[in-house]
């Protein structure tokens, strides 16, 4: 593929990290007739790989696909990947300085650092696991298979992900939770009661409202110490969240809190330079400022837009965010953020293995979290995309159909 040196973005793209941001932005800049160079630059040995399978079906199948880029269409779209290299900073051009000791010079540079996990205390050991990479999984999975038993800090999505695969493994799982209930802060109380249930049911010995105060590795395995005494097992999972990855953005000097700083379009403080995916802090028109989003759908988004911004097109992510999690055989889902004062209301039965809970702001749909519905999902993201108000009993009535509403909103 020849370079158009009539095109946008001369000097070309450099994209800093090999995840999911990295790959949308290089395939949506040729699918948008984008002919110049575009080099991804990643830390990891591996080339582009997706994240959530890792704490799915990769964490209990390696054979399982996770790549985003194959050569053969890296090469034929005439896209670089570097592996093993890690980029220091970015300086003013833009040129984006390599730890080997490269100078990229580049007409945009997308930064996708995402992040790195959360740590406990800095409890290190051979034992002691924290989930992030495809290197991480795969050392969970050989201790998955070594070990009888497993605890797991955290009962987040990520957390009841790996209790679920450690469980078909017949791993012994114990999952420590800080909160009332898991996702408690994000769902409220009563979905958390959800989560739980489907912990438990699946024999996962799920303790609620304990402090973790350390955790330690052992000849023979880990001690987690909390706030209701010691848990011993062969294994623990940290698994209670990331911090974003602003390294490469500080040394450059471009602006951070919480994450990178970037507009509705992606761009950073710095001329040339966007952001995107986890480490993106964005002021979103959706929730009146900033909001940084650790899931898939996110990151892809902004990556699109962040792309087409490069190719000077007036564009923003405005969509309120999608994420899912599948554990124990179910599908959850949810859409937007609810907040402290929505009101809930359901579409179905909580008790049951299928309902749809809508949250309301000042009667409108905010937000939406669902249990193996994934239809009454797809039409719920517009609703909230749209902020509709909807009748209560086209909302909560299983037998109606929610096209409804937004048939009424087109007349």
């Amino acid at each position: 593929m020849s370079e158009n040196t009539t095109h946008p973005l001369p000097d070309g793209v450099v994209i800093v990290g090999g995840g999911q941001s990295a790959a949308v932005a290089a395939r949506t800049l040729r699918r948008k007739k984008y002919t110049g160079p575009i080099t991804i630059v990643g830390e990891e040995p591996h080339r582009p790989y997706q994240r959530p399978p890792l704490s799915k079906e990769y964490l209990e199948d390696p054979e399982a696909s996770v790549d985003l880029l194959p050569t053969d269409w890296t090469q034929a779209q005439d896209v670089t990947v570097r592996t093993d290299d890690r980029v220091e900073r970015v300086e003013t051009g833009p040129v984006v300085v390599t730890s080997s000791g490269d100078r990229l010079p580049a007409s945009a540079v997308l930064l996708a650092t995402g992040g790195t996990p959360r740590t406990l205390g800095g409890a290190t050991g051979e034992r002691i696991h924290h989930l992030r990479t495809r290197d991480d999984a795969d050392r969970l999975r050989a201790a998955l298979a070594s070990g009888s038993s497993l605890v797991i800090v955290g009962a987040g999505f990520i957390g009841a992900e790996i209790a679920s695969a450690a469980r078909a493994a017949g791993v012994e799982v114990t999952v420590v939770e800080a909160a009332e209930q898991p996702m408690h802060r994000a769902l409220g109380p009563d979905l958390g009661r959800v989560c739980s249930r489907l912990q438990r049911d699946h024999g996962v010995d799920l303790r609620l409202s304990t402090g973790v105060n350390s955790l330690q590795e052992t000849a023979a395995g880990v001690v987690l110490d909390t706030d209701a005494g010691q848990i011993s097992a062969d294994h623990a999972v940290v698994a209670i969240g990331i911090v974003p990855d602003t390294a490469v953005a500080v040394a450059s000097g471009i602006e951070c809190d919480n994450g990178i700083l970037v507009d509705a379009s992606g761009r950073t403080s710095m001329p040339g330079v966007w952001a995107a995916g986890d480490v993106a802090n964005q002021d979103h028109p959706q929730v009146d400022g900033r909001i940084r989003v650790e899931h898939f759908d996110n990151a892809s988004k902004q990556a699109s837009v962040a792309a087409q911004s490069m190719l000077g097109a007036d564009t923003t992510n405005s969509d309120p965010h999608w994420y899912w999690s599948d554990q124990f055989g179910v599908n959850l889902q949810g859409v937007g953020q609810p907040h402290p004062g929505d009101e809930m209301v359901v579409r179905g039965d909580l008790g049951s293995d299928s309902f749809t809970a809508f949250f309301l702001r000042e009667g409108a749909v905010a937000a939406v979290f669902a249990l193996n519905d994934e239809e009454t999902v797809g039409i719920a993201r517009e609703l909230v995309n749209m902020n509709l108000t909807v009748p209560l009993t086209l909302l909560t009535d299983p037998e109606r159909d929610l096209f409804e509403a937004l048939e009424g909103a087109a007349t």
